[in-house]
């Protein structure tokens, strides 16, 4: 098997994996705070919302857009890292973090209308987030760091 098809198994293999681990995470979550168990400390509590926008709220109720703008972003992403045959192991697994993050959820925004919401953090007054949101900042952090490293 040549480097380029390790390359793109591997970011597929990311994904999936961590698509999976959000998804199945924020089921986990909220059906347990949902049926009465809460958790809270003086870092984080567990609360459930429904948020039907984007970040902090932004563009409430254009789920049709932010599909798209979602689908977009992750199919631009895919093709970067399919068309880039010198791209890093660590950046593409990166991409795969953001773009599980990303599709995450829009699968929510697809099948639920809303995305769920549910780590409030305690010690500052930040919007409730779910594990998605914390891929799609892992992932671009990551990515802007690599390129500021990198930038020839």
């Amino acid at each position: 098997m040549n480097n380029s098809i390790a390359k793109h198994l591997f970011f597929i293999a990311c994904f999936i994996f961590w698509i999976f681990l959000a998804l199945f995470t924020s089921k986990l979550i909220v059906d347990n705070v949902t049926s009465g168990h809460h958790y809270s400390n003086a870092v984080f509590s567990l609360t459930y919302m429904k948020n039907s926008g984007a970040a902090f709220s932004l563009l409430e109720n254009a789920r049709e857009f932010l599909i798209i703008i979602s689908i977009v972003a992750t199919t631009l992403l895919f093709m970067y890292v399919h068309n880039n045959k010198g791209i890093h192991l660590i950046s593409a697994s990166f991409i795969a973090l953001l773009c599980a993050g990303i599709m995450a959820n829009c699968h929510e925004r697809i099948v639920l209308g809303y995305v769920r919401d549910y780590i409030h953090l305690n010690f500052v007054n930040f919007p409730v987030f779910n594990i998605a949101d914390i891929f799609i900042t892992i992932g671009v952090i990551a990515l802007i760091g690599i390129l500021l490293v990198y930038k020839k």
